[in-house]
């Protein structure tokens, strides 16, 4: 899986998870939800991204969006 295709679906998992946290256990779950779009966001604009560096260390391979 290349670390594109792993950072998406991590950031997928997260947001449905940052929603039943939200529904279910407080609402004060949604800042989770609101991290996670503010680093989607940065990491659109600078190329950095910390889950990419993580999938990196593990062995994903290149993608195009994070080298």
């Amino acid at each position: 899986m290349s670390i594109d295709r792993a950072v998406l679906r991590f950031a997928g998992v997260m947001v449905l998870l940052s929603v039943v946290l939200t529904a279910y256990v407080s609402p004060l779950f949604i800042w989770f939800s609101v991290f996670i779009g503010a680093n989607l966001i940065q990491s659109s604009f600078t190329g950095f991204c910390p889950a990419a560096t993580v999938f990196k260390k593990l062995g994903a391979t290149k993608g195009c969006a994070f080298e």
